[in-house]
């Protein structure tokens, strides 16, 4: 029988161009892997380069199906990384606006940076799950702003999920139309 050679091929290192200097480098494939895991949390939006480094806070929100891991990290200019995008491009329209109601209510807006990851779920569970962390962990970082946090409801987990299937029904609760005969 014939054997089948295998054939390996040399990863190529990445070549970057400098747009200012027309100059090319090329960077080894070990050190471009960790620069990006590393640069994705450091992303300059419009001037400002977000700190994810030293001590944080941990908080876990939940909404439906979905959870949000958050970290606080004092000391921040008020940038919110959402899996890596800012909170506005991964909620766009108002979905940015409801993560940041805590923010606004305690008068923390531009105090913290914070690093989530959001999964499961749909986009509404994740932004409630987000606002859920953010509400704890902000409350986990200053007690002192439980009352307004409560008044608003932004400490309260909604409990509503969808409510499952049952056998011999359509869904939850609509049963087939019913005939006589």
């Amino acid at each position: 029988m014939a054997e089948k050679k295998a054939k390996t091929v040399k990863a190529k290192k990445p070549v970057t161009k400098d747009l200012l200097t027309s100059e090319v480098t090329e960077t080894p494939i070990e050190e471009e892997g960790a620069q990006l895991e590393a640069d994705w949390a450091n992303l300059p939006a419009s001037g400002e380069i977000a700190e994810f480094t030293g001590k944080y806070i941990k908080a876990i929100g939940r909404r439906k199906r979905s959870i949000a891991q958050v970290r606080l990290y004092e000391n921040g200019k008020g940038v919110i990384m959402v899996n890596g995008l800012r909170v506005s491009q991964y909620f766009p329209g108002e979905g940015a606006n409801l993560v940041s109601q805590p923010l606004k209510v305690t008068g923390h807006s531009r105090d913290f940076n914070f690093s989530i990851i959001a999964q499961g779920g749909g986009k509404q569970g994740q932004i409630g799950a987000v606002r859920l962390g953010i509400s704890r962990a902000i409350f986990a970082f200053d007690p002192a702003t439980k009352e307004a946090l409560k008044v608003n409801g932004f400490l309260t987990r909604d409990p509503r999920q969808v409510e499952r299937k049952k056998p011999g029904l359509r869904k939850a609760r609509k049963a087939p139309q019913w005939s006589k005969r």
